[in-house]
């Protein structure tokens, strides 16, 4: 099972809930509140990891919390906002 950290980003009752994933430049999701930002957060990683297969480039790889951590383009989000570990959906690692 692989796994992407995503940072949740909660703008208040007024704005959407957004979510990315700091490994995967431009893969991004969201939902009118946390729950369903988190259910449409596996889709996210599914239509990215194709597009990077039809590219015909590797995933890149998932970075630990503790890289991220040290990484200074992250870390302040990081610490601001709410984190959660997105499986990659199966699927995708059988068409690896």
């Amino acid at each position: 099972m692989t796994h992407y950290i995503a940072i949740i980003e909660d703008a208040g009752p007024d704005h959407a809930v957004g979510v990315w994933f700091p490994d995967l430049p431009g893969c991004t999701s969201a939902g009118d509140d946390i729950d369903e930002a988190l259910r449409n957060a596996p889709q996210a990683l599914e239509l990215y990891a194709e597009g990077v297969a039809t590219d015909g480039k590797p995933l890149p790889r998932p970075r630990s919390l503790a890289e991220l951590k040290s990484d200074p383009e992250v870390a302040d989000d990081l610490n601001t906002y709410m984190i959660a570990l997105i499986e990659l959906p199966a699927r995708v690692h059988a068409a690896e």
